[in-house]
């Protein structure tokens, strides 16, 4: 990447300007992270950083300024520099530790919504991480019973503030898929599980700093899928459904993992940008 010389003057106009540069070859939105960046660290809202340019930072802002800028012109996610993230009009808590919700998940909030039998159902989020997906349920719905379930326990704290911050009673357990849940069922399984190739070259690029765990599906992208299936049907309610998000390439073989398991591909759902995004699957043959 080539140098970005420092700005002149510390007015939130030049300083603006010099990492729009500095930043444009990691994101396509490099003016608005800019003055996102800028309402940050100066405690202002970005409406104001645009209607005053003429404003100046302190040494000691600018400084944290430019740390901050130089951290996502080094790849890392705007939601971990700022340390939240909305999704489906909730405010989140997130840091390195989870990862990063993005809005064609909110394709799987919408499915899971549209199938939810009652307003006090059973719902059951698998892999929650931040647990985007169980509050934007709770908060659609609140006479949900949700568990929500990760195999790391800071993972679950990120959740758990999350919850507190809102105010939303959710189950959150500490559990490697199913193994925590004994014989419980639910109305509703949902699950954004990792199902990125271990080989995909995304893991040296754009996803280098979310936590691994959360993204790597094995060799095929499929290891998750396989335990979920292997055991969803003992903890799957009569005339339940599993939802999961998947990726653009993955379809056909989800649906003969769910065959293997005693469960059908009952609806494909894609996302705003027309990509296969969420697989909906009932038991019993096709």
């Amino acid at each position: 990447m080539s140098a970005v010389a420092t700005p002149s003057s510390l007015t939130t106009g030049d300083l603006i300007a010099w990492a729009e540069a500095k930043l444009e070859p990691v994101t396509n939105s490099a003016r608005l992270e800019a003055e996102l960046l800028v309402a940050e660290t100066a405690g202002l809202g970005r409406a104001s950083v645009m209607a005053h340019p003429e404003r100046a930072l302190s040494h000691e802002q600018a400084s944290s300024y430019e740390a901050l800028v130089t951290r996502r012109s080094r790849g890392e996610p705007m939601a971990y520099i700022i340390g939240r993230k909305e999704f489906y009009s909730l405010s989140l808590v997130v840091g390195p530790g989870v990862l990063v919700p993005r809005p064609e998940t909110e394709t799987l909030v919408d499915a899971a919504l549209e199938r939810i039998p009652g307003l006090d159902a059973s719902v059951l989020d698998l892999g929650t991480g931040s647990g985007a997906i169980a509050l934007a349920l709770k908060h659609e719905r609140p006479g949900l019973n949700v568990t929500a379930v990760d195999s790391d326990a800071a993972a679950l704290e990120i959740a758990r503030t999350n919850a507190d911050a809102l105010g939303f009673d959710v189950n959150w357990l500490l559990s490697d898929w199913f193994s925590a849940l004994a014989d419980q069922r639910f109305d509703l399984i949902v699950s954004n599980p990792p199902y990125v190739a271990s080989g995909d070259a995304h893991f040296n690029e754009s996803l280098a700093h979310e936590p691994r765990i959360a993204l790597d599906g094995g060799i095929d992208g499929l290891d998750a899928y396989r335990e979920i299936f292997r055991k969803t049907l003992a903890h799957l309610a009569p005339d339940g459904w599993l939802l999961v998000e998947h990726g653009f390439d993955q379809r056909d073989a989800l649906s003969e993992l769910a065959k293997t398991s005693g469960m059908r591909l009952s609806q494909c759902i894609d996302d705003l940008a027309g990509l296969p995004r969420v697989a909906c699957f009932v038991a019993g043959a096709a």
